[in-house]
């Protein structure tokens, strides 16, 4: 009698025919079969294969009409030339029981062998109306010689990367030659993460132009990289969330699976396996994702990845940190540049202001002295309404505004208008941003305007300001005005104490040192600072497995310890659009925002693609983004 709301699993019933394998082969099967789709047991429907066995008769019901279904699962193997045999309902009850007993008997670890059928199983869903020749381009190391270029204006060009230690941490301001050093230390496969999404697109437009004349297949990882790839080839549009890129761009959060063990950890650990993997600026996360970018590390190292870290702000017990977990001194190949290059890299002059309002007067000057102004704000509405005042001031200035709250179609063109339009300017004109402009975007400012941030993130912003390195910029200083910190709620995301040492540090009216740049840092963290995670459902902790092969933990425990944009909206106009289209569709008129700041609204979700939460036209402005107080 099949039990109310029993649900039949075909992955169960192939498990009757494990008889027809030899010995070595039949483990190997079921870790491929018994956990494809779902955790072996403690699954978040009770679908698991142990799971259902507790029922009073999982096989019994798997089994019906067995002799009359049977046949027909024979024929089918025998017309793919299998060697096969009549298998009868006892032989497929014992088979039945082996993978019980193999399923019971798993110690902790993960399952290469899971993670190779899912990830065969999503490529193969994928290609179904690709030319199959694309397999032929997975799996393949890039060529990076163009990497192996020399420049005197940029010091790690020059230095060797002949170094037989696998690891790597290398530390020099922006505009020293990084991210060619890092690339030139990599001997495999490329795995590169960065931690905003406009820096890791601007990465991707970078290496596809860097290597437009190799085989080398370039994948860009984030919700809305079907958008970024959407000129380029069918395949490569399909591709982009599969494995086997030469080179993979994307954030930590895509790798934070790893760590918790959610549904399809085991094929991101099949395609990191072995590879290099870059982090690129490491101290700019949240305390939050950067306590788990150390465990990632940790991870990495197990499965055999080589690990190489760039920074150009690190406090140095996180440095010490990192250093430690790569395997000290007899791992790691350190870089850093000596005092006399760094003082090559002075350029920002730094001047303290006590509000907004006393930078009016510099807007006045450097706007007829026709500059290019960039200024950023910690919180999206303080951005929007500084943009609103500026527009209002300033109605003849192209002026324009980026944040991480629009739709994803409008933050494309956004990204687009930034860097192909604005930084390209030679006449005055206006960006009002948040952090996203902080890591790896390639533009270049005459003046920066910018809320106080920790000591680490207003570095990373300075480096949109004379950015662009020449003989002729070579000592020559720009400006940067940083408006004392808030407290209290309008400081968040960050620290009210680590913003006030932060100020405390920076000169006022003098230059920024890079030589003093450390010395300001460890002032600013002087102790072990990292956030207490619940790693409860961690996988790997102080070295060891914690959770036990072929399972897996649901995805809210991620998200719950994550806090980055992990819900969605979408405006009630785009809704019937929604509905009608695609996942790539889909993605562009979807608006990330954090889960707490809609789960408790009592906003209504759409059941389709990622469920967003559905907000009324007035809570979003194509020119402003996101209108929170409107949600109602």
């Amino acid at each position: 009698m099949r039990m109310p709301g029993f649900i039949f699993r075909h992955e169960i019933a192939s498990l009757f025919f494990l008889s027809l394998l030899d010995d070595l082969e039949k483990d190997v099967v079921i870790d491929m079969i018994a956990a494809h789709h779902k955790s072996i047991y403690d699954d978040v429907r009770s679908l698991g294969l142990l799971d259902l066995d507790g029922y009073e008769d999982s096989f019994g019901i798997h089994s019906e009409r067995f002799e009359e279904w049977s046949p027909v699962a024979l024929d089918i193997l025998e017309h793919f030339d299998f060697p096969v045999h009549p298998i009868g309902l006892e032989e497929a009850r014992s088979n039945y029981e082996y993978a019980v007993s193999h399923c019971e008997g798993l110690k902790a670890g993960y399952s290469l062998w899971k993670g190779l059928l899912m990830a065969s199983d999503q490529t193969a869903s994928a290609l179904e109306t690709v030319d199959g020749q694309l397999v032929k381009k997975l799996f393949v190391c890039p060529d990076l010689s163009f990497y192996d270029r020399k420049n005197n204006l940029y010091p790690l060009s020059l230095t060797s990367v002949d170094d037989s230690r696998g690891h790597t941490l290398v530390t020099a301001p922006t505009g020293a030659g990084k991210t060619d050093f890092l690339m030139r230390r990599c001997k495999g496969r490329v795995f590169y993460t960065l931690p905003f999404q406009a820096s890791i697109n601007a990465m991707y437009d970078r290496f596809k132009e860097d290597l437009k004349d190799t085989d080398a297949q370039i994948h860009l990882l984030h919700a809305a990289s079907n958008l970024k790839v959407q000129d380029g080839k069918v395949e490569e549009r399909i591709m982009q969330r599969h494995v086997g890129a030469s080179i993979k761009v994307l954030t930590p959060h895509q790798m934070a699976s790893i760590v918790f063990g959610v549904k399809g950890y085991e094929a991101m650990m099949l395609d990191l396996k072995g590879c290099d993997v870059i982090l690129d600026e490491i101290h700019t996360y949240s305390s939050t994702i950067q306590a788990i970018v150390l465990r990632i590390i940790e991870i990495l190292r197990v499965i055999g990845c080589r690990i190489h870290v760039g920074t150009a702000t690190m406090p140095q017990v996180l440095y010490d940190k990192i250093f430690s977990l790569l395997g000290g001194a007899e791992k790691v190949y350190e870089v850093k540049l000596t005092d006399d290059v760094l003082r090559s890299f002075n350029r920002h002059i730094v001047h303290k202001l006590s509000s907004m309002d006393d930078s009016y007067q510099i807007l006045d000057s450097d706007i007829n002295d026709r500059k290019k102004i960039l200024i950023v704000c910690n919180q999206v509405r303080r951005a929007q309404s500084v943009y609103l005042s500026l527009k209002e001031q300033y109605p003849d200035v192209p002026m324009m505004l980026i944040h991480s709250h629009y739709r994803r179609i409008d933050r494309q063109g956004l990204e687009v208008d930034l860097k192909g339009g604005y930084n390209q300017l030679q006449e005055a004109c206006i960006v009002v941003s948040t952090q996203v402009v902080e890591v790896s975007l390639d533009i270049s400012f005459d003046v920066m305007i910018t809320e106080c941030a920790p000591i680490d993130a207003l570095i990373q912003r300075f480096g949109r300001i004379n950015r662009k390195r020449t003989l002729e910029t070579i000592g020559k200083m720009k400006p940067v005005y940083v408006i004392a910190p808030y407290a209290g709620k309008d400081a968040l995301p960050y620290d009210p104490e680590v913003l006030q040492r932060s100020f405390d540090v920076l000169p006022d009216n003098g230059i920024m040192e890079e030589t003093e740049v450390q010395s300001m840092l460890n002032k600013v963290y002087p102790d072990e600072n990292f956030m207490n995670i619940d790693y409860s459902g961690a996988i790997f902790v102080k070295g060891k497995w914690m959770m036990k092969e072929l399972r897996h933990n649901s995805k809210s425990a991620l998200l719950e310890t994550l806090d980055i944009n992990s819900a969605t909206c979408i405006v009630q106009s785009d809704e019937e659009r929604y509905v009608r289209n695609e996942s790539g569709t889909r993605s562009e008129l979807e608006i990330p925002v954090s889960y707490r700041s809609v789960a408790y609204l009592g906003l209504r979700m759409n059941k389709h693609g990622t469920c967003p939460y559905v907000i009324p036209d007035e809570a979003y402005d194509s020119e402003l983004g996101l209108l929170p107080d409107k949600f109602k």
